[in-house]
């Protein structure tokens, strides 16, 4: 399941990716922002993200305000992040979850988070990393598909893919590694037609060097 990586190697990946991008901030590390953009980020776009978040905040923007909102009103503001009557649900369920059990505090442990309803190890770890700026290795679709491609790992799962970069990635280097290979496989290692001529990694990269 480990690739053939040094931890110097591996080191070297992520300051390259340092170089490449700038590590975003969402809201500003609210905690609570966080998680439901996470949430209503699961399978759909970022720009579609992005607007359904600023859509449902800027109508209601605190947690009270979403747990009190009709549920047809949330769908309609999240409607372009797909899933939208099952998310709009969700939504308020959590933030009601979190005013009655947790006196309006978000969790700060994955495995807290994971007892809310929708809350599956990558949105966990998105809280962790992006509302508390706390060590955790969110794997989402470009970070298993990236951490394969170049060798790091040989999972078949995003759940074995993050084990094993826990145990490879120095933990100083767990912050930023989601968010630089997302950047990464949005504009280079794409899915469909990754730009090989753009890519700093094709003289280590298993799929690169396997496709010759």
């Amino acid at each position: 399941m480990i690739g053939d990586f040094s931890e110097d190697q591996i080191i070297d990946i992520v300051d390259t990716l340092e170089s490449m991008y700038n590590r975003r901030t969402f809201y500003d590390m609210d905690p609570y922002r966080v998680l439901i953009r996470t949430i209503l980020s699961q399978r759909t776009r970022d720009e579609n993200t992005d607007q359904a978040s600023d859509k449902l905040f800027s109508v209601y923007p605190t947690m009270v305000d979403v747990a009190n909102a009709p549920v047809d009103k949330i769908a309609e503001l999240v409607h372009c992040a797909g899933f939208y009557n099952v998310k709009a649900k969700r939504i308020k369920e959590v933030s009601k979850i979190l005013i009655d059990e947790y006196d309006g505090v978000v969790p700060d442990t994955v495995n807290e988070l994971m007892k809310l309803p929708g809350v599956g190890r990558k949105t966990a770890n998105c809280v962790m990393v992006f509302g508390f700026d706390k060590e955790a290795i969110p794997v989402d679709v470009h970070v298993h598909r990236i951490s394969n491609r170049l060798g790091l790992v040989h999972t078949q799962t995003p759940e074995e893919t993050e084990e094993v970069l826990c145990e490879i990635v120095p933990m100083d280097y767990w912050i930023p590694i989601n968010d630089l290979m997302v950047q990464f496989g949005q504009t280079i290692c794409r899915p469909i037609s990754p730009k090989h001529d753009m890519c700093p990694f094709v003289g280590v990269c298993e799929f690169y060097n396997s496709s010759d």
